[in-house]
């Protein structure tokens, strides 16, 4: 019965599985912005749960959508870059990083300036990866028919074209060119592709019912993920300015400032109102400050530039330069005579007066909340848009609140702990926070770049150390240059905040040897971009001896990266085979590598009782032009290594999505009953048993 309901379940899967899939949907239009200018625009429909990907997606994650635009030289030239609609920022826990993806659509623009006036047509290549629960590696060719454009510049009338009528069978369909008009009007000639067709011959085909508008695609608006991505910053800059409200720079300024509120006003309530105005030029100033920010960089050029090599550098420049501060090194603080300047305006009273006793703290409190500010500015660039003025909305609403609650209820007052050597071990402890962060910058460009500087065991180590000096200074074993003396006692809370950066020190010690530190994730450099996948001291997958055309895989796995070569191995030491159809930016076969290939009953059968040969369905490296071939049964140019599997993939299994996995003997004839694709622990170790029992 078991078995039974095992192969019931390996069916449906191989059913959902077995099918070439094809969840983008594409349709094209040409927009006349002038006699030889041309807007090529393709639009994507995304089946539901699916998603694609931008073309500026970070390295180390899925890969990029990529455009090419064919027989450029001498007929049309590029303006500009091609545009795309807005994306969302999703964190890949898999990748651990933020990946740009789109979801249900996505718009693309091209503009072109036409240099050929014979030019009837252009030709886009566009290669991209879908993903749902498996990641498929896709591609299209668009062609764009143009309109004949006379050589002084006009362009003239085209005569319009007999069609056929449509009919149910996603035939190729012909071209209806509508007169064109030289009024100055922006045209726009749309096509719909029938991605079948299209798949398989590499043309576009255009719907009869072709249409002229002045009107433009819509664009994809923000989704809940960008949100939620904004809640996200907006809470880490509350805390932030939570933060900075209990520095030396501000917490002694808030009894001082409400009891001047509250004696200098005739009534209560006009002691509430000015807090209030107070409180609220405080949130303005600030956000102010995020807005300038944002209007001067502009959204998207913060947000690319927080995938720059240079801006990651800069910023951990720039963060180690904080921490110091606030460590003691030196003092960071605006110039004396704009304090003295804003103090003189603030005594004039009045509504402005108030307005200018907020700017003269935000000037005063710098030395204390501009390196928090900074950090929040820096976070705030990687999301974009209005990230940086939710930001220092968030920053400055914790730092009004009080100033606006102690004068509506005075009495508060009392409770208010103490100014005391307390202010400076908060300021100490956010230095240490910033330069252990700064190092996730600096990170960030060494990743990007794969230089192998700031490799994993490292970055563990400089944070063990960080987090190590932290707790010893909260145990008052060392003072640092603002502190008032050494202390004979610490107080509880103290203690408490030593034991619980003891713990997390200690919780870093076993990634040095190859624990995942799952609390970590995303922080942390990738397992696999470290000296050794097991850490230091491991020795056990250097002294394997490795097949030519193998390399050590994830757990220590010696994977084939050639199917030929693989399967003479297979034949050499007589063990059965399992094709692993991955992908080099495949987030699934990652998971499943991670999930269920390192499960204890899973692993030993992997690495003892089979020889895995890896197939990289999404590999850009190019095959030698004699091995370079037309695929007979997509019709496509079989270019790359990627192309060669993928090609493999669909003529052996008709299937085109990653994970996938089938069981061979060493004659390359199918074991397994079915393929399975990505699954549980449970059903994929029953496969295996299941396929290898027939070897």
């Amino acid at each position: 019965m078991k078995k039974l309901f095992l192969l019931s379940c390996v069916f449906i899967n191989f059913v959902a599985h077995s099918q070439l899939l094809d969840p983008v949907k594409w349709k094209t239009s040409i927009n006349q912005k002038s006699n030889d200018e041309f807007e090529l625009v393709m639009q994507a429909t995304i089946d539901e749960h699916w998603h694609m990907f931008s073309q500026y997606t970070p390295d180390g994650g899925s890969l990029p959508s990529v455009f090419e635009y064919k027989n450029q030289a001498g007929n049309y030239k590029l303006i500009g870059k091609t545009i795309e609609s807005q994306y969302q920022k999703v964190y890949n826990d898999i990748f651990e990083i933020d990946e740009y993806l789109f979801e249900n659509k996505a718009t693309f623009k091209q503009v072109i300036k036409v240099t050929n006036t014979s030019l009837k047509e252009v030709k886009v290549y566009v290669e991209y990866q879908a993903c749902k629960e498996q990641c498929i590696q896709q591609d299209k060719t668009f062609t764009f028919t143009l309109p004949e454009i006379k050589k002084e510049g006009t362009v003239a009338p085209q005569k319009e074209v007999e069609t056929p009528k449509k009919d149910e069978s996603s035939e190729v369909k012909s071209i209806t060119s509508p007169e064109i008009s030289t009024d100055g009007k922006e045209l726009i000639f749309e096509s719909t592709v029938d991605t079948t067709k299209a798949e398989n011959s590499s043309e576009l085909t255009i719907d009869d019912s072709t249409k002229m508008t002045s009107s433009s695609s819509n664009e994809i608006t923000s989704n809940k993920e960008e949100k939620r991505s904004l809640w996200g910053i907006f809470v880490l800059a509350f805390i932030g300015g939570f933060a900075a409200l209990l520095m030396p720079c501000i917490f002694p300024m808030i009894p001082m400032t409400v009891s001047f509120f509250t004696k200098q006003s005739k009534t209560k309530a006009e002691g509430v109102r000015n807090a209030v105005i107070y409180g609220l030029s405080i949130i303005a100033i600030y956000v102010a400050l995020g807005s300038v920010i944002t209007a001067i960089f502009g959204a998207e050029a913060l947000n690319e530039l927080s995938t720059s090599v240079w801006f990651n550098v800069a910023f951990f420049v720039l963060l180690v330069v904080f921490a110091l501060s606030f460590l003691g090194a030196f003092e960071i603080v605006l110039p004396s005579s704009w304090a003295t300047k804003l103090d003189n305006q603030a005594g004039k009273g009045g509504v402005l007066g108030i307005i200018f006793m907020a700017l003269a703290l935000a000037v005063v409190s710098f030395s204390c909340t501009g390196p928090i500010v900074g950090t929040l500015l820096v976070e705030a660039a990687g999301k974009g848009g209005i990230a940086p003025i939710v930001g220092m909305f968030g920053f400055s609403l914790a730092i009004a609140l009080p100033f606006m609650l102690f004068a509506m209820f005075p009495g508060w007052l009392n409770s208010l702990p103490k100014s005391g050597g307390w202010l400076n071990t908060v300021k100490v402890s956010l230095g240490f926070l910033e330069l252990a962060f700064a190092f996730k910058f600096l990170s960030n460009a060494d990743l990007v770049l794969q230089k192998h500087w700031l490799e994993r065991e490292v970055f563990i180590a400089i944070w063990i150390a960080v987090f190590g000096a932290w707790a010893l200074y909260l145990f008052g074993k060392y003072m640092l240059p603002h502190d008032y003396q050494k202390a004979d006692k610490i107080g509880v809370g103290r203690l408490l905040m030593a034991i619980l950066v003891s713990t997390f020190t200690f919780y870093m010690i076993p990634g040095l040897f190859g624990a995942p530190l799952k609390l970590l994730s995303g922080l942390t450099p990738p397992i696999h971009y470290a000296e050794s996948q097991g850490g230091f001291g491991n020795n056990s997958i250097p002294n394997q001896v490795i097949p030519e055309h193998a390399h050590i895989g994830p757990h220590g796995l010696i994977l084939f990266d050639d199917y030929e070569a693989g399967l003479a191995f297979a034949k050499k030491v007589n063990k059965p085979v399992m094709l692993d159809f991955t992908g080099d930016a495949c987030a699934n076969c990652r998971q499943m590598e991670d999930k269920v290939w390192s499960d204890n009953a899973i692993l030993p059968i992997l690495k003892e009782q089979l020889v895995i040969i890896s197939l990289v369905c999404d590999r850009k490296i190019e095959l030698p032009k004699k091995e370079q071939y037309i695929s007979k049964t997509t019709g496509k140019e079989i270019v790359t290594i990627g192309n060669k599997w993928t090609d493999f993939q669909i003529t052996r299994y008709k299937s085109n999505s990653q994970p996938l996995y089938v069981i061979l003997d060493t004659e390359g004839k199918d074991l397994s009953e079915k393929p399975i694709a990505n699954t549980n622990k449970e059903d994929y170790l029953e496969w295996l048993k299941a396929s290898i029992s027939k070897f």
